[in-house]
């Protein structure tokens, strides 16, 4: 077992990053900025620029606001100054009502909004938001390194708050670095009144898959594979039942259905990839509460850890890292050990390394069906004695050096893609 600091620290480390989340976190904290803003101006803002990184840019293009009908970035900068409160954090929408929306909506028309990409920064994940009023005043709000991060806050020429960030997102130098093995340790051996927190992520990602199969949302890939026509290919099995709900809640959260998910390291999606799949096999194949508690903690330890190195955001699609974190869990479930867990992650990085992100959307709910498929059949592959070897491609003996393989060709290999990613995304007619 873990030292007690060393496992409060990680405790805390998760407390950060597995947080309730009410639609797409990037068109989210944007919203918070800019709720942050409002406040700090105090006044109705007559113009309002919002200046974020490409990143931000790309994934809060094409998704569904919450209780809106509506994407993308305007409606939500426009609920932000309707009815946002930043002490809500990523739950910033939570207040919206048909009669915000509609004035949003005006607020939108009335062409103070201005959005545009902030040039020369390196930080993947920056949110600036700057309002002024009738008056004059001018009040400045900055979100980096991470979705609640903010660094600065302005009101005309005195500073109210202001504190470095660093470039990973992690709200402090000092956060515990992990490894395989540590995030093994402490899911395995921690005492399991410890862990109990994880199991509100189980209670908010199902209660959003069962919302989405009562309705039509995104482009219906849960229900879908629901259906007779996919089940005469499928089968009515675990197997699909797992891809269904994870996929179902993507569906219902891309869509904007106004529910809180859990997220990990700022992604719903990534939340509830790292959810489902541990808990719709837990369920059906009759695990203990235990079980279901330490195979949720390793998959969304590994999720935090692999994004240690990653970064917040990047090129490459987060539903990689988390569905190898369920992988983990779904290969601890299965009877598997350190080692057959370990080959579970190999055959991850070795499947899935190269997806792209090309932003938030509904279609995003596809991109977990790869992945949570993938999953099964790594967690299997390893579980029968077969994994990738250090002979093939990306893949290292060590666990670690193959994950820090992922993470660097995505961090940093994938640069110009991301880059070639969002001039496709912004010259569409």
């Amino acid at each position: 077992m873990l030292e007690k600091e060393t496992r409060q620290a990680i405790i805390a480390l998760m407390n950060r990053e597995i947080v309730p989340a009410m639609g797409c976190t990037e068109p989210v904290a944007v919203s918070l900025c800019t709720a942050k803003c409002n406040e700090t101006l105090g006044s109705t803002p007559v113009s309002i620029n919002v200046r974020l990184s490409a990143n931000i840019l790309k994934n809060a293009m094409g998704v569904g606001i919450p209780g809106t009908g509506m994407i993308g970035l305007p409606i939500a900068i426009a609920l932000g100054v309707i009815i946002g409160k930043s002490e809500y954090e990523l739950e910033v929408l939570r207040d919206v009502t048909p009669d915000a929306v509609e004035k949003g909506k005006a607020l939108i028309d009335s062409k103070i909004i201005n959005i545009a990409l902030k040039e020369n920064i390196t930080e993947k994940l920056y949110i600036e938001v700057e309002m002024t009023d009738k008056d004059g005043n001018r009040a400045v709000a900055v979100i980096s390194g991470g979705h609640t991060n903010f660094i600065r806050v302005s009101l005309n020429d005195k500073v109210l708050f202001e504190k470095e960030t660093t470039s990973a997102g992690s709200d402090s130098d000092n956060d515990l670095k992990l490894n395989f093995r540590m995030v093994y340790d402490f899911a395995m051996t921690t005492p399991i009144e410890e862990l109990e927190f994880i199991l509100e992520a189980r209670r908010l990602n199902k209660n959003i898959a069962k919302q989405s199969f009562q309705g039509k949302y995104g482009h219906s890939v849960g229900r879908t594979i629901m259906c007779q026509r996919e089940q005469k290919l499928m089968g009515d099995s675990i197997f699909s039942h797992i891809l269904a709900y994870t996929t179902a809640a993507c569906d219902a959260r891309m869509g904007g259905v106004p529910t809180a998910v859990m997220s990990n390291s700022g992604s719903g999606n990534q939340g509830i990839a790292a959810t489902m799949p541990v808990v719709v096999y837990a369920e059906e194949m009759g695990a203990t509460e235990e079980q279901t508690i330490r195979a949720l903690t390793l998959s969304h330890l590994t999720v935090i850890y692999i994004k240690q190195s990653l970064g917040r955001l990047s090129a490459l699609c987060g539903c990689v890292i988390a569905t190898t974190g369920s992988a983990c869990g779904l290969c601890y479930l299965m009877g598997g050990n350190y080692d057959e867990i370990s080959a579970t992650a190999k055959n991850m990085v070795a499947n899935l390394t190269g997806m792209i992100c090309d932003g938030a959307k509904p279609s995003c709910a596809m991109k977990l069906y790869s992945g949570v498929s993938t999953a099964v059949i790594s967690a299997v592959m390893a579980l029968e004695g077969n994994h990738v070897t250090s002979v093939e491609g990306i893949i290292d003996d060590d666990v670690d050096k193959t994950i820090q393989n992922l993470t660097c060709i995505g961090r940093d290999g994938m640069n110009e893609t991301d880059r070639l990613i969002l001039e496709i995304m912004t010259s569409k007619k």
